[in-house]
């Protein structure tokens, strides 16, 4: 949420009427240098604006726009176990574990998953906040080697040498896909092969405030790369 900022408004006071914290507003606005100093007129992007709790079991939205429908909470593709494993688990296994959840719940966590992603994220583009996550907790990356936006996250995993860029038809459960989407990206975890087509897990705007959720989706969206861990 973008939030224009007026005459008299404080970063305190901002902070306690969108139920957040100064330090969370001063992350997701790296301009602001100093917390007692803000500008009228000013931009402010006001992180967890979207947060929401976890929507009843079974209940579906729209997939990412563009993508083919996909289903939010439907079974694990039966090729799921062939997937690529870390010192500490299966990335893939752990998307799986959080599937139906809202990102913005999921960041409320206080262990996993959750703990390991960054809250100031704004709740519909945590696709690489949420990946970066599973990926540490597989013990594939390093806290320093998480990153939340895409292009950033390309970049680590082509300089670590335990991940090798593959094509997709070569791709196992728990690779990381990042795909061109429109003018931006997304990156989810390749899920195995339904049908012929690939599926992937990830944080996906399948919400109708355009937040996202953990789900699985089919996509059709030009590959950029797909990175697999040799360890």
């Amino acid at each position: 949420m973008n939030y224009r900022i007026k005459s008299g408004d404080t970063l305190s006071a901002l902070a306690l009427k969108y139920n957040t914290s100064v330090d969370a507003l001063m992350k997701a606005n790296p301009q602001i240098k100093n917390a007692d100093l803000i500008y009228a007129d000013a931009n402010l992007n006001i992180p967890g604006a979207k947060d929401g709790f976890d929507s009843a079991p079974g209940r579906s939205g729209p997939n990412l726009a563009g993508g083919r429908p996909g289903s939010t909470n439907g079974a694990a593709p039966p090729d799921s176990g062939d997937g690529v494993k870390g010192p500490l688990g299966s990335p893939y296994d752990i998307a799986r574990s959080h599937l139906g959840k809202n990102a913005g719940s999921l960041k409320l966590e206080g262990s996993g998953v959750g703990k390991d992603m960054e809250d100031w994220v704004p709740n519909n583009v945590n696709c690489a906040n949420f990946v970066s996550a599973c990926l540490e907790q597989a013990g594939m990356i390093s806290n320093g080697q998480h990153d939340n936006s895409v292009m950033g996250l390309m970049s680590k995993l082509d300089a670590d040498p335990q991940f090798k860029r593959v094509s997709l038809k070569d791709a196992k459960p728990g690779d990381v896909v990042s795909m061109k989407v429109g003018s931006g990206q997304h990156v989810v975890l390749f899920a195995g092969w339904e049908n012929g087509q690939p599926k992937f897990i990830g944080s996906n705007n399948v919400n109708s405030d355009g937040s996202q959720r953990i789900s699985f989706s089919n996509m059709n969206y030009p590959i950029m790369a797909v990175h697999q861990y040799r360890g």
